[in-house]
């Protein structure tokens, strides 16, 4: 009888660290996607824009519609990601957050609208649109830097 309580538990302990493992693992892919700094050369970054008081409303959304809205709009969230308010801009979208205010250098959006990392994680997409130009990755550096608001 004892044999077979220590082999049930023994089991048991085998089939609870399976299901951890899982769920760990599973948490870790839906887990906020940081940018690895050290893979990125971050000084080919254009300086933030010298601009002050950069709000959301008057200078980045504009950006943001003419470039981001078609698969960050109302009518699409690829990602789940909203560029179309502050507060959605600021919630971030699967992948978590895709800035930090004051932070615009570690920011992913910054890194992505520069094109300095992977070139799947580029904004926009080769095939959806142009870059953005060294002046608007300033001007949204500016913004983040200055709060993101």
């Amino acid at each position: 009888m004892l044999t077979i309580i220590l082999m049930a538990t023994k089991t048991l302990t085998l089939v609870l660290s399976l299901a951890l493992s899982t769920l760990v693992a599973t948490a870790a892919d839906k887990g906020d996607k940081k940018v690895d700094l050290s893979k990125i050369d971050i000084s080919k970054l254009p300086a933030p824009a010298a601009k002050t008081g950069v709000t959301y409303a008057a200078d980045i959304r504009p950006i943001f519609e003419k470039s981001c809205f078609k698969c960050h709009g109302p009518e699409k969230q690829k990602g789940k990601l909203r560029l179309d308010s502050l507060p959605a801009v600021l919630k971030g979208g699967e992948d978590g957050q895709i800035l930090t205010p004051g932070k615009s250098a570690e920011s992913l959006m910054v890194i992505a609208v520069a094109r300095l990392g992977d070139e799947d994680d580029a904004m926009p997409p080769a095939d959806k649109g142009e870059p953005l130009t060294k002046e608007q990755v300033a001007l949204i550096r500016a913004w983040i830097d200055q709060g993101a608001k």
